[in-house]
């Protein structure tokens, strides 16, 4: 399940597990969200996702999570996905970090590149909350809070729930 992947467009090493806890590892569990099949649902207080399937069944997954002040909750929709994004990073977080000044106009795909192999974009109505569930190479975010705001999988569980969700699937965050 964490293997390498070297038939992605930049060959994925197999994740580094053993700096995860296990309860973030990716895993079919009973759905407790309360939530209909099709939904994404990120736990943030747990640092899980959730893909809401039939039968009462979901796909969890661990997360890192947005540290704080720069968390966002609510409902929206996963507009749509990117299979190795451009990463643009906003004006206001090149304004706290100035060394990102070089990727204004956006940093190309890599495995160096912070959106990883995939990327869901999370809209509320029309607006783009600038938030993204994306992959992360770091195994030792998973279960923390260190983003500035975005929802960060392991690059193998990504292009899984990529897989899985449908652009105008609906998203909840708690926190």
């Amino acid at each position: 399940m964490y293997a390498a992947l070297p038939n992605e467009r930049f060959p994925i090493p197999a994740a580094d597990i053993h700096l995860i806890d296990p309860i973030y590892w990716r895993q079919e569990v009973t759905n407790t969200t309360g939530e209909k099949p099709g939904t994404v649902v990120v736990d943030t207080p747990s640092r899980l996702l959730y893909w809401t399937m039939e039968d009462g069944r979901a796909m969890r997954y661990g997360v890192g999570i947005g540290r704080d002040g720069f968390a966002w909750e609510g409902r929206g929709h996963v507009a749509y996905g990117r299979e190795w994004p451009t990463w643009t990073p906003p004006s206001e977080m090149i304004d706290r970090q100035p060394e990102l000044e070089p990727y204004r106009h956006g940093m190309e795909p890599a495995l160096e590149n912070p959106l990883g192999p995939r990327a869901l974009y999370i809209h509320q109505g029309n607006r783009d909350t600038l938030y993204r569930l994306h992959g992360n190479m770091d195994a030792r975010s998973i279960g923390q809070a260190v983003s500035s705001g975005c929802v960060r999988l392991l690059f193998q569980d990504v292009i899984d729930l990529y897989g899985r969700v449908r652009w105008g699937a609906p998203i909840v965050v708690v926190q």
